[in-house]
């Protein structure tokens, strides 16, 4: 029986050919370290050899690897030249794009999007969900191009580009008892809480630390939006647990203001995500090239904004 190759793996072991690194091969390719060292398997298990060696904090290549490394610089840049992508132009680009993320990204950095967006091609439409966290596994079969969310892993055969990281912290209009006070882990759960449900996971690293000990918060309302939860926590004396930033933020205009949580959770890491079967095509690379600086910069610069204001 013939073995059938699976060229799908070259461009992977040519970038861990170049790199003889996992983790800036994974990087380059804007997938996880799990998603590389399964392929380096497979790739391993193709050529029957073990292509690259540890030896102390370094990858060798092997006599094999080396043959292979000097016959993919020839090879591959002749497929890549076959197949090259016709040019794109924004300025003619008539195509939908779809992005989901929270209502905080459309009310803060969606507008700047669509600026750049209206600027470099006008005849392209933005369709703009909110993201529903259960959706991740899915994201092969969904019709968006790309979504903005916090993630602990980027799935396999999802694209990702890493937009930097957040803590949590305790949000509350300022007419609340506990503002301006260091808040103890009673008080933290004595008062109601307020949810806003749509976007990303905000709540699982409070409830790693809660649920294990037998504790768990008091919800008052789950609410949809960061507006409505704006409304809401400068009309009660509900408590908010909510990303740094988004805090810092929503208290430079409102009666609002944060404070530690009295308990340490994990910082949570914000991704611009696409699926693998569109990382190739001309005009979703533009339009994430385009979108991912203004996610990323808007992220950096308001949470340290927020360290500011503890």
């Amino acid at each position: 029986m013939v073995h059938k190759a699976n060229l799908n793996l070259l461009p992977t072991l040519k970038v861990l050919l170049d790199t003889r690194n996992l983790s800036r091969a994974a990087e380059l390719l804007h997938l996880s370290q799990p998603s590389i060292s399964k392929q380096l398997a497979q790739l391993r298990s193709e050529f029957n050899d073990e292509l690259l060696v540890r030896e102390g904090q370094r990858w060798l290549l092997t006599p094999r690897a080396e043959t292979l490394a000097r016959e993919l610089a020839d090879s591959l840049g002749a497929l890549e030249r076959l197949y090259a992508a016709p040019g794109f132009a924004p300025a003619r680009c008539k195509r939908v794009f779809r992005l989901a993320s929270s209502d905080y990204v459309a009310q803060y950095i969606l507008p700047d999007i669509c600026a750049e967006l209206a600027r470099q091609a006008p005849l392209a439409t933005l369709e703009y969900v909110l993201w529903d966290k259960r959706q991740l596994p899915n994201l092969w079969e969904s019709d968006l191009d790309m979504v903005s969310t916090i993630t602990n892993e980027v799935p396999e055969l999802i694209r990702g580009l890493h937009q930097g990281e957040d803590g949590l912290v305790v949000l509350m209009g300022r007419h609340h008892p506990l503002a301006g006070k260091t808040i103890d882990l009673p008080e933290y759960l004595d008062w109601p809480h307020l949810q806003v449900s749509g976007g990303g996971d905000k709540d699982s690293p409070v409830e790693r630390v809660l649920a294990p000990r037998g504790l768990a918060r008091r919800w008052f309302a789950r609410v949809p939006f960061f507006q409505a939860a704006v409304e809401v926590l400068c009309r009660t004396d509900c408590l908010m647990t909510t990303p740094a930033h988004i805090a810092w933020q929503l208290s430079q205009q409102h009666g609002l203001t944060y404070g530690f949580l009295p308990f340490a959770t994990r910082p949570q890491q914000y991704y611009l995500m696409w699926h693998q079967r569109h990382h190739q095509d001309p005009a979703h690379r533009w339009f994430r090239e385009l979108a991912y600086p203004f996610l990323r910069d808007h992220l950096q610069r308001t949470a340290r904004e927020s360290r500011t204001g503890l």
